[in-house]
């Protein structure tokens, strides 16, 4: 009766979203937990007493300054809360730079300025070509086109993305290759008919992408900057060069290898829920010509990314190239892409800076876990307990030490760490110099377990197909995997095609007398 005679009097009655009582969020236990953790660590190894310092076989003594340990200490910290992602993973990146800053382990100005690290602004390039492609419509053009090609079937069409991904990182930085790949298995996701929604096709399609690229990337020196960056070091040890085509032959079967080893895993843990995509080829065809001849844009996007290849391709052939930035070559398409309108201020607004940021928080942890002495004494300690096993362990060690280590920092500095220490080591045990080279390649070039591995990896986590932790577990059998076919090929392969594995019996019994 009360109610009625408000209403009577002209009071309006209470908004029915008021007398709903509001669902109570639970508290969220496991993301307090791992923060903790997390933090726990961090205060607990930078308080520590000092370390002992590692020794080398020659005697040569690596000490752990306080700075160290406390790299050390954020750089498991950063881990925990990547893995679990208990804040977003552009925000555990800020951490890094604040931790750094404020534990004095570097001082804000290096903390910080690492986020702005060339590697970074090459990375932003090219997530831009991405867009790129997307906002010209070059993206459904090439992804109907390879749909038309592989069918409706599941399988076929993860491994044709497999395979075209891979392809391209032979030509340029697997990063490029992947910010080209993304926008296009979007659009075919978006044909599998289940809209946004994580599904196994579509965890499949992006992990199967980001682990590809890295595959790809190390069968030629134009995947990443590691390859270069790796011969550079070989030759100041050896005094002799690797040749494009060198690297080629070695590493060919070994990327090929896990490219279809990768799609085979995923078909079997990562079953497609449809076995094939009803009427497909039809929508295909159908979409095609909607799309109409190819516009001024898309031949524009082309052109500029063609030409952006072909310059970081000639920059190992043409002498004035060289001192040219990969970073800065790669801007100048994202330079034209704005001056020419095919991008606007709405795609600029666009970028998922979550990734950037993941990026620029992994050069300032790579760079503060090398700077403080860090990573030299961790590389020690590793390999010098490896260093009277056989000749196959040691190497495996030497691969495995790179990959955990390249999946929390820049895969060119995880080989800067670890192959001159490997490389003296490997004199001591009669293991051939070639043997670390490659071998530490290999691995340096497929980081499964964390996002900031690689690129890649994070640009396929922005499909919001997969979580960090989903990465993680696959990431595990990927990388136990890697390192059983990089044993296989050193036993079998390499040899067989002309790779030195083991020194004369005559220099390691030099060696051993200089050491002792």
């Amino acid at each position: 009766m009360e109610k009625k005679n408000k209403t009577q009097q002209g009071l309006p009655e209470p908004p029915q979203e008021i007398l709903v009582a509001t669902p109570k969020i639970p508290f969220d236990w496991k993301r307090v937990f791992f923060i903790l953790l997390g933090l726990s660590l961090f205060l607990v190894i930078y308080y520590m007493p000092p370390w002992k310092e590692a020794l080398d076989p020659t005697g040569k003594a690596f000490s752990l300054s306080k700075e160290g340990k406390g790299a050390i200490a954020l750089f498991l910290l950063a881990g925990i809360w990547w893995v679990f992602e208990v804040v977003p993973i552009g925000v555990t990146a800020l951490a890094i730079g604040v931790f750094q800053a404020l534990f004095g382990i570097r001082s804000a100005k290096e903390a910080f300025k690492d986020f702005m690290d060339p590697s970074v602004m090459f990375i932003f390039g090219s997530v831009v070509v991405g867009l790129a492609f997307t906002k010209s419509g070059l993206t459904k053009r090439l992804a109907y086109k390879m749909l038309g090609v592989v069918g409706e079937n599941t399988g076929m069409i993860l491994l044709g993305c497999l395979v075209v991904t891979a392809g391209l990182a032979h030509f340029m930085a697997h990063t490029a290759a992947a910010a080209t790949v993304f926008p296009i298995l979007l659009a075919i996701y978006a044909l599998y008919g289940e809209g946004d929604k994580p599904s196994n096709f579509g965890k499949a399609l992006f992990i199967g992408m980001a682990y590809a690229a890295g595959a790809g990337s190390i069968i030629t020196f134009l995947g990443a900057a590691r390859g270069p960056a790796a011969a550079g070091m070989f030759k100041e040890f050896t005094g002799r060069d690797v040749g494009f085509f060198e690297l080629t032959k070695y590493m060919f079967l070994v990327g090929w290898l896990m490219v279809f080893i990768i799609w085979g895993y995923l078909m079997i843990f990562l079953k497609p829920e449809k076995k094939v995509i009803a009427g497909l080829k039809e929508k295909v065809k159908k979409l095609s010509k909607e799309l109409g001849p190819v516009t001024r844009d898309e031949k524009f996007v082309i052109f500029c990314v063609i030409g952006v290849v072909i310059v970081m391709s000639l920059q190992s052939l043409v002498p004035a190239l060289k001192s040219m930035d990969r970073a800065a070559i790669m801007l100048i398409s994202t330079l034209l892409f704005f001056v020419f309108k095919v991008l606007t201020v709405k795609e600029l607004e666009e970028i998922p800076w979550n990734i950037i940021l993941l990026f620029s928080g992994a050069m300032s942890i790579g760079f503060c876990l090398w700077q403080t002495g860090a990573a030299q004494w961790m590389a020690v300690n590793w390999l010098v307990m490896f260093q009277k096993a056989h000749w196959l362990v040691f190497v495996l060690s030497i691969a495995t030490f790179v990959l955990l280590m390249t999946n929390f920092i820049m895969n060119v500095a995880a080989i800067a760490i670890s192959l001159p220490v490997s490389l003296v080591i490997a004199q001591y045990l009669g293991v051939a110099p070639d043997v670390i080279f490659y071998a530490s390649l290999v691995t340096a070039g497929m980081p499964f377990l964390l996002l900031i591995g690689a690129a890649p990896n994070a640009i396929a986590y922005e499909s919001k197909q997969f979580t960090t932790g989903e990465f993680f577990k696959h990431g595990i059998p990927m990388s136990i995997i890697l390192i059983v076919v990089l044993g296989a090929a050193l036993i079998t392969i390499w040899p067989l095609f002309g790779m030195p594995i083991t020194l004369p019996a005559s220099a390691v019994e030099i060696t051993n007398a200089v050491v002792r």
